[in-house]
């Protein structure tokens, strides 16, 4: 899977955020991904059993156990707006939770910057699966935990989830499930 830029809007705009990510997939189960941050000249890269890496070096996720002490990043949909009050209600909440909520424009970039500590979480809907397969496997080799907005869902192919720390992560799907009200 080839997402050749993600974060466009920021590209077009001259935003400096945007990202390329390359993912090999067996079946639904990532198991190499490449994310290349090209602003900042940043390539994350991860390997299913190997580890998680920027440039070279092994990163990790954020140690911070608490929601209310955690940054998150988030980013909304530019052309499903079926969930829009949902969604303002669970950022609503999450914004008076966390010490904050950040918004790039690059779910790539999101799911790297969970991957070496830099956010706690990350969370979004209406995401293709080219945006996140490869920020799926550096989130999982850098310890932390990813899922659905729901236990069933697949975070790479159903087009909703959640990457944390792993030590947040129950406690952000709390939040999510009671503002959440989605059905499939």
């Amino acid at each position: 899977m080839i997402d050749p830029l993600d974060g466009t809007t920021n590209f077009v705009h001259g935003v400096p955020c945007y990202c390329i990510s390359i993912a090999l997939v067996d079946g639904t189960e990532p198991i190499l991904g490449v994310v290349h941050e090209v602003t900042r000249d940043e390539r994350f890269t991860a390997w299913k059993g190997g580890g998680a890496y920027m440039n070279g070096l092994p990163i990790g996720v954020s140690v911070r156990k608490e929601l209310q002490e955690s940054l998150l990043a988030t980013g909304f949909p530019y052309d499903d707006f079926g969930y829009e009050a949902e969604y303002m209600d669970l950022l609503r909440e999450l914004m008076h939770r966390t010490r904050g909520i950040r918004r790039l424009g690059s779910a790539a970039a999101d799911l790297a910057y969970v991957a070496c500590g830099r956010f706690e979480a990350f969370y979004e809907y209406g995401l293709n699966s080219w945006d996140v397969a490869a920020g799926v496997l550096l989130v999982r080799e850098a310890g932390g935990k990813v899922s659905g907005f729901r236990p069933k869902k697949d975070p790479v192919f159903d087009e909703e989830i959640v990457a944390s720390n792993s030590a947040i992560h129950d406690e952000l799907l709390e939040v999510i499930e009671r503002n959440w009200q989605r059905q499939d």
